[in-house]
């Protein structure tokens, strides 16, 4: 590292903006064959965990705005994995359960944190302190918002 204060190769912001898209080009091919996009396993991740799910309840899990969920679960409904539908409980909110196939999608999809330690080629171990080191910075940035 240089003593440049505003040098590229010092920012924080910059290794992981490259990290970010570097991995996630990773999952590419492996969802594709599942006909999901990236911020789609995401949203099938959080409903896997727990269903079925407000939008708000989503938002605020994903750390996404509602406006950019709506587009993903529009996509996700047309696949058929997720269907969305007004609560009973509260006809305001929209509930998002996952379909017969959404669920099914699930054993292809406990495949894919294997597959993508292998291509990445790091030891399980280094990926988790970092997984630890990004939710650390997550919560300072939340924390300083």
């Amino acid at each position: 590292m240089s003593d440049d204060l505003l040098a590229l190769e010092n920012q924080v912001c910059f290794g992981l903006a490259v990290a970010a898209r570097s991995v996630i080009a990773l999952y590419r091919p492996v969802l594709e064959p599942l006909s999901l996009t990236h911020p789609q396993y995401l949203v099938m991740l959080a409903l896997w965990e727990r269903e079925p799910r407000s939008v708000k309840d989503l938002s605020d899990t994903l750390a996404l705005e509602p406006a950019t969920l709506s587009p993903l679960l529009k996509r996700l409904e047309a696949t058929g994995y997720v269907e969305r539908r007004r609560s009973a409980a509260d006809e305001r909110a929209l509930e998002v359960r996952l379909t017969e196939a959404g669920r099914a999608l699930r054993a292809e999809a406990e495949k894919i944190p294997s597959r993508i330690v292998e291509r990445l080629g790091l030891p399980v171990s280094e990926l988790e302190n970092l997984r630890e080191s990004l939710q650390t910075i997550i919560g300072a940035a939340v924390r300083t918002a």
